[in-house]
């Protein structure tokens, strides 16, 4: 699953958060479930890519204590101030409050990091599973994640003509065979990120620029119930941390609307040509689509 010679498994200097041309000095950075596991390590790389406001929004008041004791003590000097803000984006009531509190306090968002995710149910075959437990997998990880997004872009704080950076952490894609239970979770993250491949072909990455992308397999609670004893080798943190950084900085934006793996060496995609004429003549390339068919669009039926 890898478009690259290398195959990283750790962070390494292009996407480093701190590289100076990643810098995020003077932005306010969003991260939903940013309390525990992947969301907490990308609030340190975006901390350590010295951005001015990191604002962490998890479900559990305990986990968001712990973690921004945690990240103050590590970053006090850094001049990141660090804001919690208990919620769920499954709850439209909790977006809404948060996004009016963050307008009445005269907090602009620059950076939103989708991260929070329903993981369950599972059941021994799909047909099987509870269609209420079913659909409240799709509203979180669809529709929550959409309401969070359309209220980041539509901010009434944002100056005319301010780009702004939004990150999916997305696992589209993922296939195990034999899988040891069924679970709508992958398949809920692929629709969002198709349907962000939609909003990025209506709005450019000078509006709004969009990237989703795989993080790879690392060691958290959700990785290790699902494989139990075994677990296979996983990597670090820091990957899809500081690749979220890289994400949301310009040297990002000619992947705007795709879908990429954080294992893939930025370098080697960007020097590969036939990769960049792919890129920009086939409009559903890294797009979550049919497999084995290409785009087909409406005026090919008028033809």
């Amino acid at each position: 699953m890898s478009l690259t010679k290398t195959h990283h498994r750790d962070t390494y200097p292009t996407i480093s958060s701190t590289k100076p041309s990643l810098s995020q000095v003077g932005k306010t950075v969003l991260i939903t479930g940013g309390a525990s596991g992947i969301g907490f390590e990308i609030a340190r790389s975006f901390a350590k890519a010295s951005a001015a406001r990191i604002i962490i929004l998890s479900r559990k008041i305990s986990s968001l204590n712990a973690a921004v004791e945690k990240l103050r003590d590590e970053f006090q000097s850094s001049g990141t101030e660090f804001i919690t803000r208990q919620g769920d984006i499954g709850d439209d009531s909790s977006i809404i409050a948060l996004w009016d509190y963050l307008n009445s306090q005269n907090i602009f968002v620059h950076v939103l990091v989708l991260n929070a995710a329903h993981v369950t149910p599972f059941g021994p075959d799909t047909l099987s599973m509870d269609k209420q437990e079913l659909m409240q997998t799709f509203d979180v990880n669809v529709g929550g994640n959409f309401l969070m997004s359309s209220r980041f872009v539509k901010q009434p704080l944002r100056p005319a003509g301010q780009q702004l950076n939004l990150v999916f952490v997305s696992t589209a894609g993922i296939q195990r065979h034999p899988a040891p239970a069924q679970n709508p979770y992958t398949t809920s993250k692929a629709a969002f990120t198709a349907l962000l491949g939609r909003i990025a072909d209506e709005r450019s990455a000078e509006d709004v620029q969009i990237i989703s992308f795989h993080p790879g397999l690392l060691h958290t609670e959700g990785v290790v119930s699902y494989f139990g004893q075994n677990l296979p080798r996983c990597d670090e943190m820091a990957l899809p941390a500081d690749f979220s950084v890289w994400a949301a900085s310009p040297e990002a934006s000619w992947l705007h609307g795709r879908f990429v793996w954080a294992h893939w060496d930025v370098d080697e995609l960007k020097a590969d040509k036939d990769f960049c004429m792919q890129l920009e003549q086939e409009k559903g390339f890294l797009k979550v689509a049919v497999q084995g068919l290409g785009g087909v669009s409406f005026d090919s039926y008028f033809d």
